[in-house]
């Protein structure tokens, strides 16, 4: 069984100098402690239960997916209900299926929008109302990667690098049917500001089942079945990220479903060889309803779509067996 390098963490070390951290910051005069950018999923229902309880006073802030399910409205609600200030950000449709298509086109991913508004517009917002603090979730590039166990912080060197952005910035989207002005909205104007951002799971163990449970005791609700991937409680509030997951198998050859099952395997309730057993039993096929869906969205066909998609396949990892199918070199099984 793997031993997951967590723990040889001094959680209860790591607690304390958090709360060190929020006692610095806390101030009575101040309308807000912190803003927590959430989604109303189990994650962050625990980070806004979590700075309730340190006594921070929390202004929270959604970026609207543009097809939010009925249990992703129910639970942003029930968020809301624990006793915050929120705002539920909604881009100009027009503009979002116009970014939804080019995000696909340029970068194979249908992500992007959504991931530039969390970011840019939470820095907006911090120094618009003078907060210091943000405070995200988990630390992706350590949970799903190799990252520094010991990096507390989310900086820009982190975001151009692990914030499924791509980096992109305004020019990247300019063009005729685009404007500058339209932009700004995802882009703002806004003078930098050192606006402290953490990642709660770098301070408390992360770990998605046990947070669920957390979740689930403050009113969390799961969905009767995984939207994308192995988890009924994660990725339920947006469809279009079944897209978004569905193109790392052109890039990586890899699905949800194997980031799901990494997390069990480092949290030590499987094994590596009992994860495969569960991989082979999956069919790993497209999500058409949700495709479906994107392509009535932004004015395409089903088949023009996956034109896109082959655009982005992996060709060190992808080739063509003697029956003319796409094969992954060297997959585990």
């Amino acid at each position: 069984m793997h031993k997951s390098p967590k723990k040889n963490i001094n959680w209860k070390k790591r607690y304390d100098i958090l709360k060190k951290l929020v006692k610095k910051i806390k101030n009575k005069k101040r309308n807000f402690d912190c803003l927590i950018p959430v989604s109303g999923g189990k994650d962050s229902t625990w980070q806004v239960h979590v700075a309730q309880k340190l006594g921070l006073k929390c202004l929270t802030y959604t970026y609207k997916p543009f097809d939010r399910t009925k249990i992703g409205s129910k639970n942003l609600k029930n968020l809301i209900s624990l006793g915050v200030d929120h705002i539920d950000w909604t881009l100009n449709p027009i503009l979002e299926k116009k970014i939804l298509l080019q995000s696909l086109k340029k970068f194979g991913s249908t992500a992007i929008v959504m991931h530039l508004m969390i970011h840019n517009i939470s820095q907006y917002l911090a120094i618009q109302y003078k907060i210091p603090l943000i405070i995200w979730g988990e630390n992706s590039d350590t949970e799903y990667g190799t990252g520094n166990l010991n990096n507390f912080y989310l900086d820009d060197q982190w975001r151009k690098k692990y914030s499924v952005t791509q980096n992109s910035s305004l020019k990247d989207f300019l063009s005729k049917n685009i404007t500058k002005e339209e932009l700004l909205s995802i882009f703002p104007n806004y003078k930098k500001k050192e606006v402290a951002e953490i990642f709660l799971g770098s301070f408390i163990k992360w770990d998605p089942k046990e947070i669920y449970k957390y979740s689930k005791k403050i009113g969390f609700v799961a969905s009767k079945k995984p939207i994308t991937g192995l988890y009924k409680y994660a990725d339920i509030d947006d469809e279009l990220i079944s897209i978004h997951h569905w193109l790392k198998w052109y890039k990586f050859g890899f699905t949800r479903d194997f980031d799901n099952l990494s997390i069990e395997i480092r949290s030590g309730r499987l094994s590596r060889s009992a994860a495969i057993k569960i991989i082979k039993k999956i069919k790993i096929k497209p999500p058409l309803r949700i495709i479906k869906k994107f392509c009535k969205i932004t004015n395409i066909s089903i088949r023009n779509f996956f034109k896109i998609c082959e655009k982005f396949r992996n060709k060190k990892i992808w080739y063509f067996d003697k029956k003319k199918k796409w094969k992954i070199k060297h997959f585990i099984y």
